[in-house]
């Protein structure tokens, strides 16, 4: 029961970290209608922002300027390619954005090397016992910041002005434009809240139990995927639930990988994806995801 516990805290402490990215994806799906595959390379571009000025600005200046750059380049792929292409089929503005995510990653892992980059976290690596069950610091932290974070969003998505010209743009685009919402700078504030979302992620990722920055931080906003796929990606608060399903069953499945060792080594990587396709085999738009109706 203790390492069922502990498995689970941490899954849930993972989840709100996924929820984070996931938030990203529906945001930008729901304000431009791109399924953007960016956001691997902009969580990568965060944390190595913030691993690289840690040492000579600090670990909070190099926190900030990390969210801001980010937040900037997330903000220039939305304004000289997607603003472009604006009407364009969907698959084509997928595409473009795997295009955009390859040559930043590319770039990324050409500077980073073979190391693995340390980001100062103040925090350190220690660990927190609640009861019986122990969790890092670093990730019980994650959980507070995002917990913070996603109910903030929810209160600027529902009261604010932009979350209303979000919410009435998705809806239907054409009489929101009508309405005077510039839907052009509901799509590029989106992209920049993603952005901002994307850093704060790659932040806690790349502490521990992770031992720092390495390409392979890339694969965590891969694994984030199916949690906003699984919710609905036109969902909110599915981004939510599915970035904590997800979590949970990576943690669980990684935690009992012994037992569950008749379906090969590394289970866990691939579980978010197993669970994934079982929820779209019986909900095809997620638990959460609104269900298109074709009149006919």
């Amino acid at each position: 029961m203790t390492q069922f516990l502990s498995l689970l805290l941490n899954g849930i402490s993972l989840g709100a970290i996924y929820a984070l990215i996931a938030l990203g994806f529906v945001i930008i799906f729901k304000a431009s209608e791109v399924v953007s595959f960016t956001h691997g390379s902009l969580l990568l571009l965060g944390a190595y922002t913030v691993a690289r000025l840690s040492d000579p600005l600090g670990f909070l200046p190099a926190v900030l300027i990390g969210l801001a750059f980010t937040a900037l380049a997330a903000f220039l792929v939305e304004r000289l390619i997607i603003n472009q292409l604006r009407g364009a089929p969907v698959i084509s503005l997928a595409i473009v954005t795997i295009g955009v995510d390859i040559i930043i990653l590319t770039e990324l892992i050409r500077q980073i090397g073979p190391d693995i980059l340390n980001v100062p976290h103040p925090w350190g690596g220690d660990s927190v016992r609640i009861g019986s069950v122990g969790i890092s610091e670093n990730r019980l932290i994650a959980m507070g910041v995002a917990g913070v974070l996603i109910i903030a969003f929810f209160a600027a998505f529902k009261y604010s002005s932009w979350g209303v010209a979000m919410r009435a743009s998705a809806e239907d685009g054409e009489a929101a434009a009508l309405m005077g919402i510039r839907q052009g700078r509901v799509s590029a504030l989106a992209w920049i809240v993603a952005g901002v979302l994307a850093a704060v992620a790659a932040l806690f990722l790349v502490g521990a139990p992770t031992p720092g920055v390495s390409a392979a931080a890339y694969t965590v906003a891969l694994r984030a995927f199916p949690a906003a796929i699984l919710g609905g990606l036109d969902s909110t608060g599915g981004a939510l639930v599915g970035g904590l399903l997800i979590g949970i069953t990576e943690a669980l499945a990684a935690g009992y990988q012994d037992q569950l060792s008749f379906l090969g080594r590394g289970f866990g990587e691939v579980a978010p994806y197993v669970v994934m396709i079982i929820v779209l085999l019986v909900r095809p738009s997620g638990l959460f995801g609104t269900k298109e109706l074709t009149r006919v």
